[in-house]
């Protein structure tokens, strides 16, 4: 295993970045010398200054080191020979791949390989990951996890504002705000480090407004708390914006200048009832009414967003229609104002951005686009016919798979038999492939179907760039050498590439040679690189994108006088999508999700934590008193939960905060706990986000 230099006295540290949410807390691991009798090292991590976290670092980052050192980590690759996975050399490993993806290419074409990465890599390797499928493998199949977490917010910014980036404002900016509308997001489990931001706000009068089905802890300390039913986000966010525009709490001024669609965005309003909204949503009419006054009258505010309404089949009009709030009361491309969407995985933001994306080309271009095609294959010295078209979404590909279009898999930094929808159909449709290979720094359970798995560096050991929730790039030296014959990810695809006769497409001395291909594949793109440098984010600690010139710094506060559109206007909409029609007899209860402060995404390094996983040894179900006392549920039993798609099961929770009509479980667990198993694959039309958040199911205690 990787070790760290033993001295007599706690050495000064290792200074890292928490690999797990978007803020990327900067930190120091230090260890201290064994006590008599002691066999292990001790460690003790603290937080680093800096401009995001302020110093500060939650649970998860305290306890991260705990899976990078842990006895559980690969070490050498794996080869399943007669049914089992046993050690094998690189070289093995690497001509197996070349051997099979060949294979698959000459059965079904270029398009019978695909790739399937991750919102966790760092920017260099998942710049890489996007040229290595098109450049060494040929192929149009490339998507990765954050489909399942960023993919709703980002097209409908896109679509609004022209852009798409985390926040429109900097996190300093969130005090300054006198109204904050907090939508389906809990960060104060999720992204607790950036709490003090929004309880600093509150000092200074700013009122909190939290649209959650769930009393979460971020909940409790809203001025306003909206328990919406799981599926009717835009509808609230019409009724607040209705009342606004009622009671003349717009900007007019603005609109007229700086929007368009907001005649026809008023006759929409028109045809809406507030009483019947009231009831859809199962929010008093009141509580709305005093919502849409606080923000309206505000002079400053904020709307940000998370999964909770993202992770819809109408997630993309659901935010669009919480960005009507923004534009109508004006309140974007100014201090205190703006708009957010908290993003979830550490490089949510840095990974849609460079071409791992199934649309995208690097620097958020469009792979769509001929004058992008151009550039990028410019670039990689190729030409743009050469280049694939677009491919096709993270669910979607596993339905090619299913129907054998697709033959070979390569997994990097996800974990998709537990993390996609439908899980059950997903597991049974990766049965099928005739080669699965899987790099992880342990045995997912996707990694434990493969026929290949391939053991990669840790964050602390794996050097690169992310770029946090706010825009920020962020510069994560490596600092500890990897155990055993573990590689980093990016030497992983530059040898494969290698065998497979594209070596001089992927000549890299180092992981900053690939980040300075990718500032100038990203130049004059959406998300320009290219004024960041190592040398700049080691002296200045971060940079804000778009920054695409080399001695000025980025742009933190975006919109100031227009809006990157062809009429520098942002756009209002009235477009709306599939209402959740609920439950049903057979199943008279809606699942929710999401997540729980002491585990992330699929629980598989954070399961690897004892001290994390002391605090959430298992998967629960939150339900309500009343609700679990109609269908017999008693506190702590275990429980069957039952949708159309599947079941799953876990242990219950009263949960008074929760409304009677809803259960709540967490994501982060696989096998028989995995509530995947009755998600539904429904896909939102505009950014093919599944619908997560609502599933009808029935519930029924388990007992002998």
């Amino acid at each position: 295993m990787a070790k760290l230099e033993q001295k007599s006295a706690a050495i000064e540290g290792l200074h890292t970045q928490c690999p797990f949410c978007s803020v990327q807390c900067k930190m120091t691991v230090k260890i201290s010398s064994r006590e008599p009798g002691e066999t292990k090292e001790r460690y003790f991590v603290e937080g680093a200054e800096n401009e995001a976290s302020q110093g500060r670092v939650c649970v998860k980052g305290l306890n991260a080191h705990q899976h990078s050192f842990h006895s559980q980590r690969l070490t050498s690759p794996l080869i399943r020979i007669q049914g089992d996975l046993v050690p094998c050399s690189w070289e093995r490993a690497i001509g197996e791949m070349e051997r099979r993806f060949n294979e698959s290419a000459a059965r079904l074409g270029r398009d019978g390989n695909a790739v399937y990465g991750g919102g966790s890599l760092t920017n260099e390797t998942a710049y890489l990951l996007g040229k290595f499928a098109r450049v060494a493998l040929g192929t149009r199949y490339i998507d990765y996890n954050g489909r399942f977490c960023m993919s709703a917010a980002a097209s409908a910014g896109t679509r609004t504002f022209g852009m798409d980036r985390g926040l429109t404002f900097r996190l300093s900016d969130i005090p300054k705000a006198q109204c904050i509308i907090l939508a389906g997001t809990n960060i104060a489990e999720c992204q607790p480090t950036l709490l003090p931001y929004f309880n600093q706000a509150k000092d200074n009068g700013a009122k909190i407004i939290v649209i959650d089905p769930r009393k979460t802890a971020t909940a409790a300390i809203a001025d306003i708390h909206l328990p919406v039913k799981p599926g009717n986000d835009a509808l609230l966010g019409d009724a607040i914006l209705k009342i606004m525009v009622g009671e003349g709490l717009v900007d007019e001024k603005f609109i007229l200048s700086r929007t368009k669609g907001y005649e026809e965005l008023k006759d929409y309003l028109n045809g809406i009832s507030l009483d019947e909204a009231a009831e859809t949503c199962g929010v008093e009419l009141q509580k709305i009414r005093d919502a849409a006054l606080c923000f309206g009258a505000a002079e400053t505010g904020m709307v940000l967003t998370a999964r909770g309404v993202e992770q819809q089949a109408d997630g993309h009009l659901a935010v669009r229609h919480f960005l009507n709030l923004l534009l109508a009361s004006g309140k974007i491309g100014r201090e205190g104002c703006g708009y957010g969407a908290i993003t979830g995985q550490g490089n949510g933001q840095g990974g849609r951005e460079h071409g791992q994306k199934a649309d995208q080309l690097p620097g958020y271009r469009s792979i769509e686009n001929e004058e992008d095609r151009a550039y990028v294959a410019k670039v990689w010295g190729i030409e743009p016919g050469s280049l694939p078209g677009k491919g096709v979404s993270a669910y979607e590909m596993m339905e090619l798979i299913g129907s054998g279009d697709i033959s070979s898999l390569f997994v990097m930094g996800s974990n998709p038999v537990v993390s996609n929808p439908n899980a059950g159909f997903v597991e049974k449709a990766l049965q099928k492939l005739d080669f699965l290979v899987v790099a992880d720094m342990f045995l997912s359970e996707t990694a434990k179907m493969a026929d290949l798995v391939l053991p990669v560096t840790s964050y602390i050991e794996n050097g690169g760039t992310l770029t946090n929730l706010e825009g920020r790039v962020l510069l994560r030296e490596a600092q500890v050498s990897p155990p055993g014959d573990a590689r980093h990810d990016w030497e992983i695809l530059c040898a494969v590439a290698i065998r497979m006769g594209k070596g001089s497409f992927f000549q890299y001395s180092d992981v900053e040679d690939i980040f300075n291909e990718l500032r100038v594949a990203s130049r004059y793109g959406a998300a320009d690189y290219y004024g960041i440098t190592y040398e700049r984010l080691r002296q200045e600690g971060g940079l804000y994108w778009p920054c695409p010139s080399l001695d000025k710094p980025g742009e933190g506060l975006l919109f100031q006088d227009s809006f990157p559109l062809p009429d520098g206007r942002a756009a209002f909409t009235t477009e709306t999508g599939e209402v959740w029609k609920g439950e049903s007899r057979e199943y008279p209860l809606t699942l929710t999700n999401g997540r729980v402060l002491a585990h992330y995404l699929t629980g598989v390094q954070t399961r690897r934590s004892p001290s994390l996983l002391a605090r959430e040894i298992e998967n629960f179900m939150e339900i309500h008193p009343e609700t679990a006392r109609k269908y017999g549920v008693r506190d702590g039993e275990w429980v069957e939960i039952t949708s159309k798609e599947g079941l799953f099961t876990v242990r219950s929770r009263y949960k008074e905060g929760i409304r009677e009509d809803t259960v709540f479980v967490p994501m982060h667990w696989g096998g028989a706990q995995n509530l995947n198993r009755a998600t539904r694959p429904d896909l939102d039309p505009y950014c093919r986000m599944p619908a997560f958040k609502t599933a009808a199911v029935s519930v029924r205690p388990l007992r002998s």
